[in-house]
């Protein structure tokens, strides 16, 4: 008992990554099931996040994302404007190995236990059509297919909304909200990488990817042969003359290790929580890197889901992610002012819009 208490419990109830409202460990033996869903805040309403697939190497890890990714949210959908709080929930395990149409729904009954005090979605490891299987149980299921009432693939406008943080980064370091002819490179070409590059090239941007799958590599290169490959992402944060870098795939990708030897300018990507832990946003203020806040530029993707709730249009959700620009550069107005790191200035705006709607 006493590991537990000072690991999980003590995140959950005493470190500044804590001030959850509730954590769910949910389990279905007949299926295999074992997931947590964390709620880190509701002030603004029902609390909005996807569900992470993944085979974490112990049960305290997945309990450790959650927590952060469900944090995450509140602050993202705070920062877009969206009436939702927070949450997320994540699935233990390969989903390669045991994912199935029984363990899917088992999850979506959990999901519907609480209410709709969580509505869930996509993220790593989960796709369309396993929303689709979720809804079967849970009417608080977004990210679903056209055919069942969805808005399809989010992954769409959020490659839209980190482009849109990328020319608002330009228009503040380079003057020009443009990319062409600066150089970017994209660690993960995956469900969102790869849309993102499309925006790159049209842009004329040069563009540089690496990715863990080959295949996903191969289905840009093939289209775009001027495209060009670093060996992975220690050989791409180190390319020369690079002046963006785009961090896409898990969390973490700035760290100790990382930030030193970084040789863009900016700082812009899809992943969430890519600061591996507190202090990193001012190494990156130290070196003169401009981070655009992960959880603002990849905002697109929430509210293509939130809008979903309310009968989707693909129009009206591209206009609100376009605002994205305007959001990003309000952030580093901000950051100018209070003399802080944008990352610390988008956590004030949000916390601010937290705080008014639990005051009204």
């Amino acid at each position: 008992m006493t590991d537990v208490t000072n690991g999980v419990l003590h995140t959950l109830f005493h470190s500044d990554q804590g001030g959850h409202e509730q954590v769910v460990l949910c389990q279905d033996r007949a299926s295999g099931l074992k997931a947590v869903i964390a709620l880190h805040s509701t002030a603004l309403g029902p609390a909005l996040g996807g569900t992470r697939f993944y085979p974490y190497a112990s049960e305290e890890e997945a309990v450790a994302d959650a927590l952060n990714l469900a944090r995450g949210m509140s602050y993202k959908n705070a920062m877009a404007g969206l009436d939702h709080g927070g949450g997320k929930a994540v699935i233990i395990g390969d989903p390669e190995q045991i994912k199935t149409e029984e363990l899917l729904l088992a999850y979506g009954r959990f999901v519907a236990s609480l209410g709709g005090r969580y509505v869930t979605a996509c993220d790593v490891g989960t796709y369309v059509a396993d929303m689709d299987v979720v809804a079967r149980e849970c009417r608080w299921t977004t990210g679903r297919s056209p055919e069942n009432g969805g808005a399809g693939d989010s992954s769409v406008l959020t490659a839209f909304g980190v482009f849109q943080g990328m020319r608002a980064s330009a228009q503040h370091l380079w003057g020009d909200p443009t990319l062409r002819g600066r150089k970017v490179g994209v660690a993960g070409v995956g469900k969102v990488g790869h849309h993102l590059v499309e925006h790159l090239l049209s842009d004329g941007a040069e563009v540089v990817i690496t990715d863990v799958r080959d295949e996903s590599v191969r289905r840009i290169t093939e289209k775009h042969p001027e495209v060009a490959v670093a060996a992975d992402t220690e050989a791409l944060i180190r390319t020369e003359g690079l002046d963006i870098y785009a961090p896409c795939a898990l969390g973490g990708a700035l760290n100790d290790d990382t930030v030193p030897v970084l040789t863009a300018s900016v700082v812009c990507g899809a992943a969430n929580n890519q600061l591996a832990h507190p202090g990193v946003e001012k190494d990156l203020a130290d070196r003169s890197i401009l981070y655009a806040p992960d959880y603002v530029v990849n905002a697109g993707g929430v509210i293509q889901v939130a809008d979903e709730l309310h009968g989707f249009d693909f129009d009206r959700c591209k206009a609100k992610a376009s605002k994205i620009f305007d959001t990003t550069l309000a952030i580093f107005a901000r950051a100018k002012d209070d003399g802080i790191p944008p990352a610390a200035a988008a956590d004030r705006i949000a916390d601010q819009r937290m705080a008014e709607a639990r005051r009204g």
